[in-house]
């Protein structure tokens, strides 16, 4: 190519060819840009158009500390529950406590009432079967003969038995007749109220001595037979 072509090629301005050139190369440039700028899991479909600007992340603190508080929430709710449980359980333990306790107060209460009521009857029984202490002398024998006497239903008043007593042995247990007919028949009276043995015994009354001399066993009888016979001791004025 001659010389003063190249030359005269540099002063002039670009041909519509060259234009065409250079608005090739710079889309081609434009477009290799937007490729680059794509993501690498995004599309790879080049354009010629400028990539959208990418919009600013906007970040609030508020957000955070709201998550926060939530989260916090959450995890809080769990122990609150543990501990409204908790002090359930130690509520209730103290109730069936409390209950234990005054049932076995009440229970306590229960067997020393019973044990109280059961020795009042122990005691009870016990003065119920001890027998009564008489005198060993004129007026324990009449009264004890006159408590076994109200038992078998034998009437006699304490002046009636007292009176025959001193007329018939003046209050001699042990006195005896040797000289009246039963004497001389061989069955001398005997006794407080001087009982003949066959008298004594079919009037003897059952629980007091099989012995004619025996004071009480001796008033027993003799009021048995006299109750038979006259009504009662104090229908007795003389022997009989």
């Amino acid at each position: 190519m001659p010389k003063h072509i190249l030359t005269r090629g540099h002063g002039r301005a670009l041909t519509r060819h060259h234009k065409i050139a250079a608005a090739g190369v710079a889309a081609l440039g434009a477009a290799a840009i937007g490729f680059s700028a794509v993501p690498s899991n995004a599309s790879t479909t080049t354009t010629a158009e400028a990539p959208a600007q990418t919009a600013k992340v906007a970040y609030s603190t508020q957000q955070i500390q709201g998550v926060k508080a939530d989260v916090n929430g959450q995890l809080a709710g769990p122990g609150v529950k543990v501990e409204q449980i908790a002090a359930k359980k130690q509520a209730a333990a103290k109730a069936a406590a409390k209950k234990k306790a005054a049932a076995e107060a009440k229970a306590a209460k229960a067997r020393q009432a019973a044990e109280s009521a059961s020795r009042s009857t122990e005691r009870a029984e016990v003065k119920k079967a001890a027998p009564k202490k008489y005198g060993d002398n004129l007026d324990g024998w009449i009264r004890e003969a006159m408590s076994i006497m109200k038992k078998n239903g034998i009437p006699g008043s304490y002046e009636g038995i007292h009176r025959n007593i001193m007329r018939e042995s003046s209050g001699n247990p042990k006195a005896i007749n040797l000289w009246d007919i039963n004497a001389q028949k061989g069955i001398p009276s005997k006794g407080l109220l001087q009982v003949i043995p066959p008298t004594f015994e079919a009037y003897h009354v059952k629980g007091t001595p099989k012995n004619i001399y025996d004071p009480v066993a001796n008033i027993v009888a003799a009021c048995n037979y006299a109750a038979d016979k006259y009504g009662t001791m104090d229908n007795v004025d003389s022997a009989y």
